[in-house]
């Protein structure tokens, strides 16, 4: 595997590529990754079985749009290829320590306020459905922000869990509900990470950069509530993004319906725990 990988590399970089450093990089639940060297150039290396390959191709989009924004730092996609029994996805390597600095922090705000800045699009989804972790995400393009969260996320994840013998909810009384309660917010669609919480983002030489985005245009303010779901950011984040691209009334009453959807796709993803904190976000969500 780790020849081919090498051979492929080789050709695309148009030079030649001898793995002579493999180390393994911890983190991802997913993925096997590692950080490979010939000595002198470092890559970032995601490796999967072979069927998982039409994944990293999806991904590798969702990093050139982000690119293509100027606005926050990605990694750079350098090359997605596939082995007799693997798949992988090669990005630039870059050394990087948690997003704990406070100015940091606050150029980080600022980017990702740039970033649902950036675009002009009028509908919300994308030009294919990608993956949120391993789970499939729908993305077909619609005009109707309510319609679009309430059918193909939550709607979608609550399915999934019902295919799973799990039912905490009527799907189509709550979905209407979900789409009743974003129906008078029509917000500028924008370009999102998608999926933003504290490990996919850090520090690198050059500043803030983010990664494993599963991006999407949609509301803003998706991104900004999974910053809080999962381990929140530090507080100069949130300033940096306010500073730039102050936020709507009402967010905070939209939070627990837009982060509902990430807590239910951790239950389909890893079971557990997550079951109950979809149950309280769910009675949440009823009950105000």
């Amino acid at each position: 595997m780790w020849q081919a990988i090498a051979n492929q590399l080789s050709e695309t970089l148009m030079f030649s590529f001898d793995i002579i450093e493999k180390n393994a990089i911890s983190g991802g639940d997913i993925n096997h990754c590692y950080m490979i060297s010939d000595g002198e150039q470092r890559y970032f290396v995601k490796i999967n079985q072979r069927d998982f390959y039409s994944k990293f191709e999806i991904e590798a989009e969702s990093i050139h749009i982000l690119r293509q924004s100027g606005s926050v730092s990605v990694p750079e996609h350098i090359h997605t290829g596939k082995t007799k029994d693997h798949a992988f996805l090669i990005l630039n390597y870059l050394p990087i320590k948690p997003l704990d600095e406070a100015d940091k922090s606050y150029e980080f705000g600022q980017q990702l306020a740039k970033l649902h800045q950036w675009g002009e699009q009028k509908e919300y989804g994308f030009d294919q459905d990608n993956y949120i972790g391993s789970t499939l995400q729908p993305n077909k393009w619609d005009r109707k922000w309510g319609r679009f969260f309430a059918e193909q996320r939550i709607g979608w994840q609550l399915q999934l869990m019902k295919e799973k013998g799990v039912t905490l909810v009527n799907i189509s009384d709550f979905t209407h509900l979900i789409q009743d309660r974003l129906a008078n917010h029509q917000p500028q669609a924008s370009l999102l990470h998608g999926d933003l919480w504290y490990g996919n983002v850090a520090n690198s030489v050059f500043g803030p950069i983010c990664y494993d985005p599963a991006s999407y245009w949609g509301d803003r303010e998706c991104d900004l509530a999974m910053t809080e779901l999962f381990g929140k950011f530090q507080p100069e984040f949130y300033q940096g993004y306010k500073n730039t691209f102050p936020l709507e009334a009402g967010y905070h009453q939209r939070k627990g319906i837009y982060n509902l959807y990430h807590l239910l796709n951790h239950y389909n993803q890893f079971g557990g725990a997550y079951l109950d904190q979809c149950e309280t976000a769910i009675n949440d969500i009823l009950t105000y």
